[in-house]
């Protein structure tokens, strides 16, 4: 895993040199660890490979939630903008959420904004120390 693609507001890197389906559920899984129990929305913008990396999301939220024993519900809504992804986890009192996006960087990029409760933005820095202190590989 390219460390570059964790950056002060989000992930992004080139889909799917940086940014592909297996680092996408690596991460997930660490979101997983770091989320509390309830439902966790996970979206995706119309970039190439944003549905695919989507998928992964949850793949790695469910599996890692399992292993943990955690009441972790994730909420598939599937293609979304940035602003209705963060409505829909401060509306649903989600536990935090995965929106796969890469926001206005070139079409080559993809990424992943990560919010806990009431739509708190988790920085891409703060999730790379998650994963280095937990060992999980990046």
């Amino acid at each position: 895993m390219n460390p570059s693609i964790f950056k002060a507001y989000d992930i992004r890197g080139i889909y799917p040199d940086d940014v592909n389906e297996e680092v996408v559920e690596k991460i997930a899984e660490a979101c997983a660890m770091m989320f509390n129990s309830g439902i966790v929305i996970v979206a995706h913008d119309v970039r190439h490979g944003s549905i695919s990396l989507a998928q992964k999301a949850k793949k790695g939220l469910e599996k890692k939630a399992q292993e943990l024993g955690k009441n972790i519900k994730v909420e598939f809504v599937g293609q979304s903008s940035t602003p209705m992804f963060y409505f829909l986890v401060n509306r649903l009192e989600a536990s935090g959420g995965i929106m796969i996006t890469a926001s206005h960087n070139p079409k080559n990029y993809n990424g992943m904004k990560i919010s806990k409760e009431k739509a708190v933005l988790i920085s891409g820095l703060e999730i790379k120390e998650f994963m280095e202190k937990n060992h999980i590989n990046i």
